[in-house]
C-alpha cells in the first residue's frame, strides 16, 4: 500500500473528496490529510503569515505517525508567495519527518516540465494582484502566462462554492492559441472534473493543482489513473520519457535531444514529439507538425535498417528534410529506432547545429537510452 499524505488549508473543502474519486478504483493507494488554519489569499502580510512553517511542521509530524509515503502541502502559496517558499517548506518538512515532501506549486512545474509547456493559460479564483504576482513567479522559473481568468475572490470557503461550468468555462477561456496548456491554480475549485474535457476541446493539456498534487505523490508508483485528464493518465510516462531525453542531451553534449513515439491509447504520435531537451538558446521542435515524419528519408531509412542512423554530416544520403537544416539548423544528426514486437514504434534524435563525429561514447548513449525507452514502456505495461 502506497501512503500519501496531504497538508490542507482548513477552509478547503474540494481536494479531499475530488482525491477520494480520482483514488476510487486504485486499490493499492490510500490517502490521509492534515489540517492548517488557512481561510483567505491575499498579498498582506497576515494573509502571508498563515503559510508559516510551524503548523506545517505540527502537520506534517501527525501524518508521518501514519507512515505515509510522501507529503504533498496541497495548497498553491508558492505559486504567489515564490518559489523559495515552498523549497524552504519542502526542506524543513523533509528534515523533520525523513519523508520526501512535495507542495502543489512544485507538482504544477514538474507537469510543465513534463510536457515542454513555457507557454501558460491560467484560470484562478484569485483577485487580480494575486494573480499578477502568480504570473511574475512562473515568469521567472521560465513559464510565460500568456492568458489569465481570475474571480476576484478572497475567501478560500468561497473557491469551492463557484460552480463547475464556472470553472469550465474560465479554463477554456485560458487556453488562447499560444498556450501550450492551461493551470488551474487553486486546490479549493473543481477543476478536476473539468480537466478531461476541457482538454478534448482546447486540444492542449489542462494541469487542475488537485489533480498535479495527486499526480506527484504518484509519481514514484508509476500509475496511470483515468478519466481525470491527460497528466493522470500520461504525465509518468511523459515525465520518464523527458528524463531520458534531457540525461541523452547531457551525454552526448548535443544542442537538442527528441523522442517520437507513436501510443495513440495516451495520447501519443510520432508527428509530435514526446520529449525534448534543448541546450540554452535552441529553437525548439516539439510542436512542430508540419511533416510528416514516416515519410522522411532518414525515418524511412531507419524502417528499412533498424539500426541507428549515424550522420556527422549531411553530404550523403539519406538525406534530413529541409526544414530541419533551414529552420532549426541541424548540420549533424544521430537516429535511434525504437522497436517493439517487430514494429517501428517510434526513435530517438539526438541534433548539432554544427557538423561533428560522433563518438562511440555517443552512440553508446544513444543504445542506453533506447534501453531506457523499452523500459519504461516494459513497465507502463506492466501496470
Amino acid at each position: 500500500m502506497h501512503r500519501v499524505g496531504m497538508i490542507v488549508p482548513s477552509s478547503n473543502t474540494c481536494l479531499e473528496p475530488a482525491t477520494y474519486r480520482m483514488l476510487s478504483e486504485n486499490d493499492g493507494v490510500s490517502a490521509h490529510f492534515a489540517r492548517v488554519p488557512v481561510t483567505r489569499i491575499g498579498l498582506d502580510s497576515a494573509a502571508a503569515s498563515q503559510f508559516a512553517i510551524e503548523p506545517m511542521l505540527a502537520a506534517a509530524r501527525s501524518l508521518a505517525d501514519a507512515g505515509v509515503d510522501i507529503i504533498a502541502w496541497n495548497g498553491t502559496a508558492g505559486s504567489w508567495l515564490g518559489i523559495d517558499h515552498d523549497r524552504a517548506l519542502c526542506a524543513a518538512l523533509a528534515n523533520a519527518t525523513g519523508i520526501e515532501v512535495i507542495t502543489s506549486t512544485s507538482a504544477l512545474l514538474d507537469a510543465c516540465r513534463a510536457y515542454g509547456v513555457t507557454s501558460l493559460g491560467l484560470a484562478v479564483p484569485y483577485t487580480a494582484e494575486v494573480t499578477e504576482r502568480i504570473r511574475a513567479v512562473y515568469r521567472d522559473e521560465g513559464i510565460d502566462c500568456v492568458a489569465s481568468e481570475h474571480l476576484g475572490l478572497t475567501d478560500n470557503a468561497a473557491f469551492a462554492e463557484v460552480p463547475q461550468d464556472r470553472v469550465r468555462r474560465m479554463v477554456t477561456a485560458a487556453g488562447t492559441p499560444d498556450a501550450h496548456a492551461v493551470a488551474v491554480v487553486c486546490t479549493n475549485v473543481f477543476g478536476a472534473a473539468v480537466a478531461a474535457s476541457a482538454e478534448a476541446e482546447l486540444g492542449i493539456p489542462v494541469f487542475d493543482s488537485v489533480t498535479a498534487t495527486l499526480w506527484r505523490t504518484l509519481r514514484s508508483t508509476g500509475a496511470a489513473v483515468p478519466g481525470w485528464g491527460d497528466l493522470l493518465w500520461s504525465g509518468n510516462l511523459r515525465n520518464e520519457f523527458q528524463r531520458t531525453v534531457e540525461a541523452l542531451r547531457d551525454a552526448t553534449g548535443a544542442d537538442r535531444t527528441t523522442l517520437r513515439i507513436d501510443l495513440p491509447e495516451r495520447g501519443l504520435r510520432v508527428d509530435l514529439t514526446a520529449a525534448e531537451a534543448l541546450r540554452d538558446g535552441v529553437r525548439s521542435i516539439r510542436r512542430d507538425a508540419s511533416l510528416d515524419q514516416r515519410r522522411l528519408n532518414t525515418v524511412q531509412w531507419l524502417e528499412r535498417h533498424r539500426e541507428p542512423l549515424v550522420q556527422n554530416d549531411f553530404r550523403d544520403d539519406p538525406q534530413p528534410p529541409t526544414a530541419l537544416r533551414d529552420v532549426y539548423g541541424v548540420r549533424a544528426q544521430m537516429l535511434g529506432p525504437v522497436v517493439r514486437d517487430g514494429v517501428m514504434a517510434g526513435w530517438l534524435s539526438v541534433h548539432s547545429l554544427s557538423e561533428r563525429e560522433w563518438s562511440g561514447t555517443d552512440r553508446k548513449s544513444l543504445d542506453v537510452s533506447i534501453d531506457a525507452i523499452h523500459g519504461i514502456l516494459d513497465e507502463a505495461g506492466r501496470l
